[in-house]
Order: C-alpha cells, then sequence, then structure tokens
C-alpha cells in the first residue's frame, strides 16, 4: 500500500524521473506548450510552477546577490540543461538559454499568485498503446484561468401554508 506517498514513480527510477521532468520542463518552457500524458502533465505543473516562483522571489527582492542565489538554486534544480539555447521554429538561435527565458517568464506572471499553467485533456488518444494525453501550457500574459460555473439549479418553492381550520 502507497499511503501517504506523494508523487508518480511513472514507471520508471528516480534518475530517469528526474531526467524526463527536466527534460519536459525545457520543452514546456522553450515552446511553452505540449503535449504528453495527463499524469505526466500533472507531475510536471507542481516543478514548473516552483521554478517560476523561484525566480519571480529573485526579480523581487532587487538585490543583486539574493538574485544570483536564485539563478544558482534553478540552475541548481535544472541541472545541466538550464544552460541549453533555445532555438527558434526555424532551427536558428536565438542567444536566449532556458535560464534567461524563465527569467522572462516570471517578469509576466509578476501580479499573479500561482497558477501559471494550465492542463487541458484531449479527447483523443495515443496510438500504438491508446493512452490519455493532454495538453499543459504556460498561461499568456494577463490571461486568466476559466472555470466551469455550475449552473444554479432553482430553489424549491417555499411549502404552501397549512390550512386554517
Amino acid at each position: 500500500m502507497r499511503h501517504r506517498v506523494a508523487g508518480r514513480k511513472l514507471n520508471r527510477n528516480a534518475a530517469h524521473r528526474r531526467a524526463m521532468s527536466r527534460n519536459m520542463l525545457v520543452a514546456l518552457i522553450t515552446h511553452e506548450r505540449i503535449i504528453t500524458t495527463v499524469a505526466k502533465a500533472k507531475e510536471l505543473r507542481p516543478y514548473a510552477e516552483r521554478i517560476i516562483t523561484l525566480a519571480k522571489r529573485g526579480i523581487a527582492a532587487n538585490n543583486p546577490t539574493k538574485l544570483l542565489h536564485t539563478k544558482r538554486l534553478i540552475i541548481a534544480r535544472l541541472g545541466p540543461v538550464a544552460k541549453i539555447s533555445l532555438v527558434d521554429k526555424k532551427d536558428e538561435a536565438t542567444g536566449q538559454t532556458v535560464l534567461n527565458k524563465i527569467f522572462e517568464l516570471a517578469t509576466r506572471y509578476a501580479d499573479r499568485p500561482g497558477g501559471y499553467t494550465r492542463i487541458l485533456k484531449r479527447t483523443t488518444r495515443r496510438l500504438g498503446d491508446s493512452g490519455e494525453t493532454a495538453y499543459i501550457e504556460l498561461l499568456k500574459a494577463g490571461e486568466k484561468k476559466v472555470k466551469t460555473v455550475k449552473e444554479n439549479k432553482p430553489v424549491a418553492p417555499a411549502p404552501a401554508p397549512a390550512p386554517a381550520q
């Protein structure tokens, strides 16, 4: 029994899970929207949001030493993929690293108190194993998560008054 054990194993060992989450985070930051399985998307969401929040705190400190400390913390969490240079759709270098893009996203979400990602389940299943797939995407600047509002059913009418005798 796995009582009170957080996280999903995703049929991988610890090193593979860590590498996979780092690579998925780099893909999410690079493209701002990726397709993956629902379970992987749910595991990626808190990892991505913690990294962006960490960058936000470093920017908000207005202190160069705290900013440097924050950059080093993010590099430690991302490992070697933090220094990957990004490319555009034509495979040309943009001159920007993953670390710089994270801090750019942190400025985008400066006024937002968390909730930088959205998971949208897809109706189509993955070919081969019929796995449930989902989009995980970063919200645009100023965009809000849309919550589905359940329509309120009308309140039952008041009971009829008792007949007078």
